[in-house]
């Protein structure tokens, strides 16, 4: 049986004036979980979003989603 599920990070923002602002979601492609790590998930997110964030006001959440 094929497992279906995929890890994903969900991004947000903190915004004192808005509350969170979700930015977006990147799946997970590495398979070893071992690779994963809180300071390789932000050096990801850096290189997709560039400067345009403040990035001591971001921060994720993993989550596991059905790949269907």
């Amino acid at each position: 049986m094929e497992d279906n599920r995929m890890v994903a990070h969900e991004f947000y923002l903190r915004d004192p004036v808005e509350g969170y602002q979700h930015i977006g979601t990147l799946p997970e492609r590495r398979m070893n979980p071992a690779r994963i790590t809180e300071e390789s998930v932000m050096n990801w997110a850096r290189q997709i979003l560039g400067d345009s964030i403040d990035f001591d006001k971001l921060f994720f959440i993993t989550i596991t989603i059905d790949k269907n």
